[in-house]
């Protein structure tokens, strides 16, 4: 039970990060991301090359290059190529192409990924995919299930830190402009707002921590490959967010945790009942039914977007008060 307490905990704190990010691209900025995973692919990949040496001392596993870096440094890589990623993906889908145009070309070049990577053995080892990953804190001397709960805590750390990053942006002038382009795209552009900008910006970051929550998954659980990152992976951060409550961080954290947390890791727990492929595919129409009731009765999620309300009326007394002053002073 201690197991599968530290697992879940792992995989709510990994949804929620994940979670963070897509909610910065889509629940603020309005862009439909159905390529999401692939950048939390893209994450894991990259810190399993950064620390599993190089390929010859893997001789059963096949990959482009390889290096061995202690920790922190394959994260910060992996983030870093999340952003460059996220940048290269919105040039191409974000610059000439209408919001649903956006997502279709998104969810293509996801596809085309994972085939890439599935087809072609000497990158990353194909469909196979990597193992034997080695765990970030090596010099740490504890139990295992010590170690699991550790590296929870390390986690819950970097889900706080997240958690600041994006209630700064989303709480600046930055994520008000975020919200603008999202509400009203034309009336943006009107007031000067470069609205490609804006996208890709948020493709940026929205894609660094993406694949920070890939960094930090594939190293807690060892082993990667594209049977990981199919596209109904990306409509469960997607149900997060809806359930939740898109906008409202902790909307889409409460969202994490009851979609990825107890609806798909939580199943886990529970007896097996039949054919262990049909309950999975029950699960994933259930999941589908859950978005549209959503949708349909409550759109705003769980914890709504709050609304913004400005000193409006505070302001507007200033002028009548000076005129009311000079008026008195005349006598």
């Amino acid at each position: 039970m201690s197991y599968y307490l530290t697992v879940m905990a792992m995989y709510i704190l990994i949804g929620i990060i994940a979670a963070w990010g897509l909610n910065l691209q889509f629940g603020e900025t309005g862009v439909l991301n159905f390529a999401y995973v692939m950048f939390i692919a893209a994450g894991a990949y990259t810190t399993a090359v950064f620390t599993l040496g190089h390929p010859s001392a893997n001789g059963t596993q096949q990959y482009f290059w390889g290096t061995h870096l202690p920790f922190p440094i394959p994260w910060i890589a992996s983030m870093a190529v999340g952003a460059v990623l996220g940048v290269l993906v919105g040039l191409v889908s974000l610059r000439r192409l209408r919001g649903d145009y956006q997502a279709m070309v998104m969810l293509v070049v996801s596809l085309i990924a994972t085939y890439l990577v599935s087809a072609n053995t000497g990158f990353l080892n194909g469909q196979t995919g990597l193992a034997l990953i080695p765990a970030p804190f090596g010099s740490v001397h504890l139990s295992e299930l010590n170690y699991r709960w550790f590296f929870v805590a390390v986690t819950a750390v970097v889900a706080l830190l997240v958690f600041d990053v994006m209630r700064r942006i989303t709480g600046s002038p930055l994520g008000r402009t975020m919200r603008a382009v999202r509400e009203n795209e034309a009336a943006a552009v009107a007031l000067g707002t470069n609205v490609v900008k804006i996208r890709l910006l948020t493709m940026a970051v929205g894609g660094a921590i993406a694949a920070l929550a890939g960094a930090i998954e594939v190293q807690f659980i060892g082993a990667w490959s594209p049977a990981g990152w199919t596209y109904p992976e990306t409509f469960g951060l997607f149900a997060a967010v809806l359930v939740g409550g898109r906008g409202n961080l902790g909307g889409v954290a409460l969202g994490a945790f009851l979609v990825q947390g107890l609806f798909l890791e939580g199943t886990v727990l529970l007896p097996s009942l039949g054919n262990p492929d049909l309950v999975g595919a029950v699960q994933w129409i259930t999941m589908g039914v859950m978005i549209m009731l959503f949708m349909w009765f409550r759109p705003r999620g769980v914890l709504p977007e709050r609304r913004r309300r400005f000193a409006t009326e505070a302001r507007s007394r200033v002028p009548l008060l000076l005129v009311r002053a000079q008026r008195d002073a005349r006598g």
